[in-house]
C-alpha cells in the first residue's frame, strides 16, 4: 500500500492533498474540494434554477454551481405536449441532446440549395442531435398528449440560452424590416 506522502502514480502531475482529514475509510468525503471527489446528483435533486426558454422546462444535474464543473454543463429539458419552445441558440456552446421520451422535433432554417428553406429533424427514444455553436433552432413537441424529455450535455459549465425572435441561418443576419 502506497504511503500517504508518495504521490498517484496514475496522475504524477495532481498536487498532494491533504490526509489530515480522511475518514475511517481512508477517504476525506466533504474535506475534498469539488474537483477531486465524485458527485451524485439525484433524479430528484435537478435544479430548476437554469436558463429557460418559452415551452420548455430546463433542469441542471452538472454544472458550475452544481458540481463544480469547468467545461461542461448537463440536464434535461421537458417539452409539454403540444408545445413549440422558443427560437433560440446556445452561444459557443456545442450541444449534444439524447432523446429518451416522445418524439420531439428540431427545427432550424438550411440556405445549401440557396434558398432558406426549414428543416424538421423528427426524432424517437434514443436518438442524438447535434447542435453547433450559434445556430438558431427550437424543439417542438408534437404530441397532443405526452411529454418529451431530453437529457442535454454542452461543452460549457453553465447552460447558455439566447432567445430569438425569429430563425436566421447561421451566418446571415435576419432582415432588419
Amino acid at each position: 500500500m502506497a504511503s500517504h506522502t508518495e504521490h498517484d502514480a496514475f496522475h504524477p502531475d495532481l498536487p498532494d492533498r491533504d490526509h489530515d482529514h480522511d475518514d475511517e475509510h481512508g477517504t476525506a468525503g466533504s474535506a475534498l474540494p469539488l474537483r477531486a471527489r465524485l458527485h451524485h446528483v439525484r433524479a430528484d435533486a435537478l435544479d430548476g434554477d437554469t436558463a429557460q426558454t418559452g415551452g420548455m422546462r430546463r433542469f441542471a444535474a452538472i454544472s458550475g454551481s452544481t458540481v463544480g464543473s469547468e467545461r461542461i454543463w448537463m440536464g434535461q429539458t421537458h417539452v409539454a405536449p403540444d408545445t413549440a419552445s422558443s427560437n433560440h441558440h446556445h452561444g459557443a456552446s456545442e450541444t449534444a441532446i439524447h432523446v429518451v421520451k416522445g418524439h420531439p422535433e428540431f427545427v432550424f432554417l438550411d440556405d445549401s440549395s440557396g434558398t432558406p428553406e426549414e428543416i424538421r429533424i423528427r426524432t424517437s427514444p434514443g436518438d442524438y442531435i447535434f447542435v453547433p455553436p450559434y445556430v438558431p433552432h427550437r424543439e417542438e413537441n408534437p404530441s397532443p398528449d405526452d411529454e418529451a424529455v431530453v437529457v442535454i450535455a454542452r461543452s460549457t459549465q453553465e447552460a447558455i440560452v439566447v432567445n430569438l425572435p425569429e430563425l436566421y441561418v447561421l451566418g446571415r443576419a435576419p432582415d432588419a424590416s
